[in-house]
């Protein structure tokens, strides 16, 4: 598991071209990513332990979710505040310093 700082250092951007069956694979905002039509979903992390994910609404406008982080049994747990549209639960499983597979 890579650490709260490199976890922390930048935002995290889906590279859904390389999604699998393990889960969503998220990339470093500084990387090289294929140009998509839809808007790409962005992930960030605090060391205070909040989280904020950018995702697209309706009319494809990216919009920001406020959410928080703990790190429970080897994995990073994301869920979003209360006071979003549908709480959702991330779950960080693997991590590398330049990839995240999230379920």
């Amino acid at each position: 598991m890579i650490g709260t700082a490199v976890l922390c250092s930048t935002a995290w951007v889906h590279v859904f071209e390389e999604d699998g069956t393990e889960g969503h694979v998220y990339r470093p905002v500084g990387d090289e990513l294929p140009l998509a039509r839809r808007p790409r979903q962005r992930l960030s992390f605090s060391p205070d332990g909040t989280a904020k994910l950018v995702v697209s609404g309706p009319d494809d406008r990216l919009h920001s979710v406020e959410a928080h982080w703990t790190e429970a049994q080897g994995e990073i747990v994301v869920t979003t505040e209360a006071a979003a549209a549908s709480v959702r639960t991330l779950h960080v499983r693997v991590q590398a310093r330049d990839c995240l597979l999230v379920r």
